[in-house]
Order: C-alpha cells, then sequence, then structure tokens
C-alpha cells in the first residue's frame, strides 16, 4: 500500500481542507480512505482549549492506529470496515466485539459523534442567551449523547468540569481556521458542508454496530 500521508499540522483549517468523502450507493465505508479522513480530526480537540479533552484525542488517535495496524496486515481483505468487523467475528469467536478494531472503531465512533453533535449544535445556532458565545451548551450536549453513558462517575465528574473551560465560540472558531479572523457566518457554513458526508458516515457506522449486534455499552 502507498505510505501513510504525513501527520497534519495542528493549526488547520480543519474542516474546508479535509472533507470525508461521500458514501457509494451500498454505504461500505472505504478503510483506507476513512483512515485517511480521520487522521486529520485529532487536532479538532486542541481547539477546545481544555486539556481535558486530551483524554479523548489521544484515545481517538489510539484507536486509529489499532484500526491502521489491522488493515495494513491485509488490505485486501479488510478493504471495507464492515469486512474487518465481519472477519474478526469469525476470527475471535466468543472474544468478539470487545477486541481488536472493532472495540477500536466502537469507541473511535464515539469521539467522531462527540465533534459531529458539537459542531452540528454550533451550525444550528444552540446557544446560551446569557452567555452567546460560550460553547458550553454544545459542548455538554455532545458530550452527553456520544460519551457520557459509557463513564464512570469519576470522568463524568471531569468532563462536566471541563466544560466550565470550554473555550469562546469567536476563539474556537478561529482555532478551526488556521488561527485567522473569520466571519462567523462563513466558518458555520463550511462547518455545515463538512457536516454532511461526515454525519453520513457516523451515522453508518453506528447502524452497522447496530445491525452485527457489535455495541457493547460498558463503562470506563
Amino acid at each position: 500500500a502507498p505510505p501513510a500521508p504525513p501527520a497534519p499540522p495542528a493549526n488547520m483549517a480543519l474542516l474546508a481542507e479535509h472533507q470525508f468523502k461521500q458514501l457509494p450507493a451500498d454505504k461500505q465505508v472505504d478503510t483506507r480512505s476513512f483512515l485517511e479522513s480521520v487522521s486529520y480530526l485529532p487536532p479538532f480537540f486542541d481547539c477546545l482549549g481544555s486539556k481535558v479533552f486530551s483524554p479523548i484525542k489521544a484515545d481517538v488517535s489510539g484507536n486509529i492506529t489499532k484500526i491502521k495496524a489491522v488493515y495494513d496486515t491485509n488490505p485486501i481483505r479488510f478493504k471495507t470496515l464492515q469486512q474487518i468487523l465481519e472477519a474478526e467475528k469469525e476470527m475471535y469467536g466468543a472474544e468478539w466485539p470487545k477486541v481488536g478494531a472493532t472495540l477500536a472503531l466502537m469507541w473511535l465512533k464515539r469521539g467522531l459523534k462527540f465533534i459531529q453533535v458539537l459542531l452540528q449544535s454550533i451550525a444550528d445556532g444552540e446557544k446560551d442567551d446569557a452567555n452567546p458565545n460560550l460553547i458550553r451548551v454544545n459542548a455538554t450536549k455532545a458530550y452527553e449523547l456520544a460519551l457520557k453513558k459509557y463513564h464512570g462517575w469519576l470522568v463524568q465528574k471531569l468532563f462536566t468540569g471541563a466544560m466550565y473551560a470550554a473555550p469562546y465560540k469567536s476563539d474556537f472558531l478561529k482555532a478551526l481556521s488556521k488561527g485567522r479572523e473569520v466571519k462567523e457566518e462563513d466558518c458555520v457554513e463550511k462547518i455545515r458542508q463538512f457536516l454532511v458526508n461526515y454525519t453520513a458516515t457516523v451515522d453508518v457506522l453506528y447502524e452497522m454496530y447496530t445491525k452485527m449486534n457489535a455495541e457493547l455499552d460498558y463503562t470506563v
């Protein structure tokens, strides 16, 4: 396989330059292009400012690495993410799905969902009227919908605290735009464009886990 793309710089115009590919009609997610697209997402968590988000960032990066390691053992056999789950189900028997790339993707999709809900909430204009320039409302919604139920009490407390350190919306949008000053509506328009294929991909991952009975609810 061709070499992996170099690690992206952290201060990129995160969304506009790294659109996810449109899914084919059969909704199979091509592993290689998926891994390439998600490789640009870990720096997203730096835009949130707080170090509390670094465990999610590390988790996302680590899970991408685990999936890539499995893919690299047999790129033809593992051409789609569906094929990875099916092969591992056969390989691991009773241990599956709490094993291998299946487990890595299970957690990765939750990190992706966090990003999706946060961006969608900003694009939809959801805000705290008393503090309209804070993204705490958006980040809290994202955490509650994507990750909270998989976290034990202690981890939940950490994240609840982190929401108070969530950045101003203007600073967050600036961080997403390589530190350039951008008009909020231009940035939100880019977010909307990015969300089209990104949301479709995240939804398909969740459907796949439900369909294959591969979803687990344990907490960490």
